[in-house]
């Protein structure tokens, strides 16, 4: 199919489901989305295949410290690698959610493969129901140890994970009591680890083995299970963990819960969500739509999302650029318009570091809350950060991806010169059908004409394409998605 078939709204609409369920899509890839049509492509969001990532035997074998994964950077920076070089990029993109809401910090578990466990566990459980993945996070020794239930005992009840998988994962402030917290909490007493870490540095650095730590292990201790009888949320039972959760995930307000962290994720941006108990959602009745899809498919989180993917609400040109992109969607995203990695190399920490510095440190979230989003994550300092990268990660005419976009352009332009206004054109099309504001756009057609003649079979053409495209890449348009 000729570019010009594939040209206009479709393709752009296909743009904005894979910025959405996933980190945005190269020219290549948008034109094999194109040849399945939007709901072809949805249809295979679904149903991935092999992510193809790059092999972690690989990873290895070139940087050591990424099997023992005692340091963040290091651990981060093997999911760097998986979420830069996938096929599947929405198996990562649910992964990042549910590490935003379900926060797990590696700053406390000293090791990563226990972080890296649990978002291969977001993987696997996050487009299916949210009652399953609710048993797994419970029985997630990264969560356990997070939340102290290790400490949970049945003569000496920890509250901590009663309290945050009512408050922050599941329903919310204001849709539980006190009471019903410590009647949750007692009903997780028992929900342990296996293989218990020392908790002293020097003694949990024992359990590292040659090739790396060793990988905690879920246990149910019934000796230390509270097996009385508990009130929660109006129903009174011997209830375990289990009948807790399936209490919690027919509850009305989990699925309004749920469906607003959905919302704000993958529609648009809502308010910081300790406001949520006292302001309503943005958009109701896209609330509805996916409440009604949670209920309707036995608390499916993928119906959910599919509901909202195919409704003319997600279609419409307001919910496009109507989030701000996290600083994880935007270094993957660029990352993956230069073309990836096609080798382990040392540029995997700088990308994994200026997460970090733009207020995303990979596997380290600033606390339970998670991270907020939305303009959270502009500031005066995060927007350098942004810029820098971007522009600095495109302006390597050598990367695979640049040079791809190099080479089209030099094809669309046999005869040689470059007029400034399709040079443009062509520039917002390769980088993933980009639109941008008229007065954004004219900026740039203006600085296209200052520079003169273009020729893109020459360096000082392909110098001046790359400024083109590094001033794309600074743009507001860009930093949304």
């Amino acid at each position: 199919m000729t570019t010009a078939a594939k040209s206009g709204t479709d393709t752009e609409l296909i743009a904005h489901l894979l910025r959405r369920a996933g980190f945005g899509a190269t020219w290549e890839e948008l034109q094999a989305a194109g040849d399945l049509g939007y709901q072809g492509t949805l249809d295979l969001l679904f149903n991935p295949g092999d992510p193809e990532s790059m092999p972690s035997d690989i990873i290895r074998r070139y940087h050591p410290d990424q099997s023992i994964t005692q340091i963040a950077p290091s651990s981060g920076s093997v999911w760097m690698y998986r979420m830069s070089t996938t096929k599947t990029p929405f198996e990562e993109k649910i992964a990042l959610f549910w590490h935003r809401i379900f926060a797990t910090g590696q700053t406390k578990l000293i090791q990563g493969k226990v972080m890296l466990t649990q978002i291969e566990m977001f993987r696997q459980f996050g487009l299916g129901s949210f009652r399953d993945l609710l048993v797994q996070l419970s029985q997630n020794p990264a969560m356990i140890l997070w939340l102290d239930n290790q400490d949970n005992h049945k003569d000496n009840i920890n509250e901590n994970y009663g309290r945050e998988i009512l408050e922050l994962f599941a329903m919310g402030v204001g849709n539980y009591s006190e009471e019903d917290i410590k009647e949750c909490s007692r009903a997780f007493t028992g929900w342990t680890i296996a293989n218990m870490p020392y908790m002293s540095i020097r003694m949990r650095n024992n359990t590292l083995r040659p090739y790396g730590y060793v990988a905690w292990q879920y246990k149910f201790d019934p000796e230390d299970h509270d097996e009385g009888e508990k009130t929660f949320l109006g129903e009174t039972g011997n209830f375990n963990g289990d009948d807790i959760i399936d209490i919690i995930c027919k509850n009305p307000a989990t699925a309004r819960f749920i469906a607003r962290h959905l919302y704000h994720h993958f529609i648009a941006d809502e308010l910081p969500v300790p406001q949520w108990p006292f302001e309503g959602p943005k958009d109701p009745e896209a609330i509805e739509l996916m409440v009604d899809a949670y209920f309707a498919n036995d608390y499916s989180i993928g119906a959910m999302l599919r509901a909202v993917f195919e409704s003319e609400m997600f279609k419409s040109e307001a919910t496009q650029y109507a989030r701000i992109k996290s600083p994880v969607e935007l270094v993957v995203g660029t990352l993956r318009l230069a073309g990836g990695f096609d080798w382990p190399t040392a540029d995997i920490f700088k990308a994994t570091a200026a997460c970090g510095f733009m207020g995303q440190a990979l596997l380290a979230p600033v606390s339970v809350e998670g991270w907020m989003g939305g303009d959270d994550w502009i500031s005066t300092g995060s927007m350098v950060q942004r810029i820098n990268f971007a522009s600095a990660t495109v302006g390597d005419p050598t990367k695979k991806g640049i040079k791809s976009i190099l080479d089209q352009i030099s094809d669309r332009h046999p005869r040689g010169l470059v007029a400034p206004k399709a040079l443009v054109d062509d520039c917002l099309e390769l980088v993933g059908s980009l639109r941008l504001e008229n007065e954004t756009k004219e900026g740039i057609v203006t600085y296209a004409t200052e520079q003169g003649d273009i020729d893109p079979r020459t360096n000082d053409g392909v110098d001046k394409i790359v400024s083109v495209l590094q001033l794309i890449v600074s743009t507001r348009e860009y930093q949304l998605v």
